[in-house]
């Protein structure tokens, strides 16, 4: 298999027991067998369709800023796109995003384009394709509002295009999340704005996550998902779980919505953590909290 990938991907990216904790904002996570930095769509489209047909487990990562791996690290191998992937235009009112662009990268892009109806973006530490996989969203803000087409790669290295409708976002969640099919581009559509307001809604969002979350440790941002009718951090910080902590895994005093390493967590302390505050929310209100995080690899 490697012999094969090296015919595709020059050997110096290709990184051999690659520490996870490099490349998640929750600083944790053992060794990837594999991390193959990926340059552009025809190196991805020489390697999926060959990973499928040897049934080789793979994983693609953004800027895994909603990712967990285990201390043990994972055995498959992880697909990072590298700089030709984070490529960003303009054009009118549109702004085309490679999906390895980061969506803080995109919303300046807006901004200094006098282009509004990104601003709830500055500050969502993700990607541009890990965002539109799950409709990312923050102050009434959501991908869904602001894209217009997303292209893809399916398992057999054709290109696929899926519009908004085909998309069929939800909340946190789209139609491409739980199917083989990796986001390779983005359309934005926004509108002409004026750019001193832009920039004036950016800061403000800006003072409000500074003052409301605790960004001064590593998390994965908002750990779980909104129960229907319910604020997790509310749902949390009433079941008594406010501060709570295993190892270096805390629920966030600053916003109980957060797990947080407080500098030596280790995976399973947060993830021990996680399940803790799901079991005390569920016990004392009966609502399930799902995670926003995905769990990848050996606890």
């Amino acid at each position: 298999m490697y012999e094969y990938i090296k015919t595709v991907i020059p050997q110096e990216r290709i990184l051999f027991h690659e520490p996870m904790s490099k490349h998640t904002t929750f600083r944790v996570g053992g060794e990837a067998e594999c991390l193959i930095m990926i340059q552009d769509e025809e190196e991805l489209a020489k390697l999926i369709p060959y990973l499928h047909r040897i049934e080789q487990e793979y994983f693609i990562l953004g800027n895994g800023s909603n990712l967990l791996v285990g201390d043990k690290g994972y055995r498959g191998i992880v697909l990072k796109f590298g700089e030709k992937m984070e490529q960003i235009r303009v054009e009118g009112t549109r702004i085309t995003a490679k999906a390895g662009a980061l969506l803080s990268q995109a919303a300046v892009a807006a901004k200094e384009n006098s282009l509004t109806g990104l601003e709830f973006a500055a500050g969502i530490p993700g990607s541009i394709g890990g965002g539109v996989v799950m409709n990312a969203g923050a102050y009434d803000g959501e991908m869904k509002m602001v894209v217009e087409s997303v292209r893809g790669m399916d398992r057999d290295g054709q290109i696929l295009t899926l519009d908004n409708d085909t998309m069929e976002f939800g909340y946190r969640t789209s139609a491409i999340k739980y199917r083989p099919i990796i986001v390779l581009e983005v359309v934005l559509q926004l509108a002409e704005g004026d750019r001193h307001k832009i920039s004036e809604r950016m800061d403000e969002l800006s003072q409000l996550r500074r003052s409301k979350q605790p960004l001064e440790y590593p998390s994965a941002g908002s750990t779980f998902k909104r129960p229907e009718g319910y604020y997790a951090g509310k749902l949390i910080m009433d079941a008594g779980m406010r501060g709570y902590r295993i190892g270096g895994a805390q629920v966030s005093n600053k916003h109980c919505g957060f797990v947080i390493n407080t500098g030596k967590a280790t995976a399973a302390d947060i993830r021990e953590v996680i399940e803790e505050v799901q079991e005390r929310v569920k016990e004392r209100f009966h609502v399930s909290l799902e995670p926003e995080v995905v769990f990848l690899g050996d606890f």
